[in-house]
């Protein structure tokens, strides 16, 4: 750069030494300085405008480049140019090979604009939805997909779970819409929509086999289980006695089976609770706790422990609710060994409801803990049978939670015990209603603590 400075100074001082000695013959020096100056800018002018014409041409800036600054400024625009062009050739191979891609995804690919309006959409997406960019584009989503629940959807900033229905294509096929957002301050939103027909129908028949299959067996199990329980009132042999108990044992077992497999199917017919009813959490807790100190106490050396909001109740449906909780109690006491400490929290934090059981067990290691909801999956399988679990219980739970809006939260370290947390939103949750005599008591009490349920066994 110094260079230039330089060269444009010897440039200037050479256009003086041209028209200085003019002047002074000329008697106007003023005049010849003046013509000076302007001869050396008049250079720059010329640099300038042909610049200008050479970029509203879009023309090529070749050299020979000028000896001087406006070389340096023409090499560096040329340059400048160069890797422009490069980097449009860059993007143009970039947007072609995404076409491309995007034309062989058999997913329907759909970016939202913030009004949820449709700003680009790839070619299954008329496939599945009836939506062709750029004909369909600035419309609303929802114009070309009429389903209720889809405003609400959209609206709602938790995408977790995706949305099913029918195509508006081909009522008999089956779409999973999935929104995920992106962008700044996530303002767009990109839509995939999946056909998942053969999923759906799969789903389906598995669940109807499940059901009748648990029907069906339900009625040779009854009458078993009535022969067992005649047999059970007269005398046997003492060699007839241990086949006799497994067969009951056995029989009990396939019940329960049974009826946790007609539970689950039950479930899994909806997503929302059958019913939104206030329901009394802490007077639910305890009753689960009372039957719970009655299983301990079949077992021993258990210590339970109870720390409620008693102002802090639910939407949803009791029945639900109790036998998802009073499944976790019992777990924890089913698969601890005696000594074990339990704690049941039922608690605010944050923007949330917590439904906590916490147990000093002998833990879970972390490779089973992201199946452990999966049917009839099983940690110990020996271990697991002789409590007489089914392996449905955590199924079970969390399709009860979920159909509250909830997720249920499992952490364990062996050697240190496990906890399941029951997660509900706060949409789900309301307060319990306070007659005049229940504040006067709230007021009074504000203060004491929650009692401890124990239990420990006789020394």
């Amino acid at each position: 750069m110094r260079d230039y400075l330089k060269i444009e100074i010897n440039h200037l001082l050479g256009s003086l030494l041209i028209f200085i000695p003019i002047g002074y013959l000329l008697q106007q020096i003023p005049v010849a300085i003046a013509l000076a100056f302007i001869a050396y800018f008049s250079k720059h002018a010329y640099y300038l405008t042909k610049l200008a014409y050479l970029i509203n041409q879009g023309a090529r800036i070749d050299p020979p480049y000028p000896a001087d600054i406006w070389g340096l400024i023409y090499k560096e625009l040329s340059r400048f140019r160069s890797r422009s062009r490069k980097r449009k050739r860059t993007l143009s191979r970039f947007a072609s090979r995404f076409r491309k891609v995007t034309s062989s995804i058999p997913d329907g690919l759909i970016l939202l604009n913030k009004s949820a309006g449709i700003e680009w959409a790839n070619p299954a997406a008329n496939q599945l939805l009836n939506i062709s960019w750029p004909r369909d584009e600035n419309t609303p989503l929802s114009e070309h997909i009429k389903h209720e629940e889809l405003s609400e959807y959209l609206k709602n900033p938790d995408y977790s779970k995706p949305l099913e229905l029918p195509s508006p294509t081909n009522k008999a096929v089956i779409i999973s819409l999935r929104v995920t957002p992106f962008g700044g301050k996530k303002a767009q939103r990109l839509v995939v929509a999946r056909d998942i027909t053969d999923v759906y129908k799969l789903n389906q028949t598995r669940r109807d086999f499940v059901s009748n299959v648990s029907h069906e067996l339900r009625t040779p199990l009854t009458v078993i289980a009535g022969y067992l329980e005649n047999l059970s009132d007269n005398d046997m042999l003492p060699f007839q006695e241990r086949p006799f108990t497994l067969m009951v044992q056995q029989a009990d077992r396939m019940n329960s089976i049974i009826n946790d497999l007609l539970t689950l199917s039950r479930l899994e017919l909806g997503r929302a609770a059958s019913a939104e009813k206030p329901v009394a959490i802490p007077e639910l807790l305890r009753r689960i706790i009372d039957q719970a100190q009655l299983l301990a106490e079949q077992k021993g050396g258990y210590k339970i422990t109870l720390d409620v909001n008693d102002s802090l109740w639910l939407l949803g449906e009791e029945s639900e609710l109790m036998s998802a909780f009073s499944n976790l109690v019992f777990n924890a006491i089913i698969h601890s060994p005696p000594g074990t400490e339990i704690t049941v929290t039922w608690l605010r934090l944050e923007n949330e409801a917590c439904l906590t059981v916490t147990d000093t067990g002998p833990g879970i290691e972390e490779r089973h803990i992201p199946r452990l909801t999966e049917r009839f999956y099983r940690v110990d399988k020996a271990r697991s049978r002789q409590s007489g679990g089914t392996g449905l219980g955590l199924a079970i739970v969390k399709h009860i939670i979920g159909r509250h809006d909830g997720e249920l939260r499992i952490s364990s370290q062996l050697g240190v015990g496990s906890s399941f947390t029951c997660a509900f939103p706060e949409e789900v949750t309301l307060n319990k209603p306070l007659t005049a005599p229940d504040k006067e008591e709230a007021v009074n009490s504000a203060n004491d603590e929650q009692p401890e349920l124990t239990h420990s066994s006789p020394e």
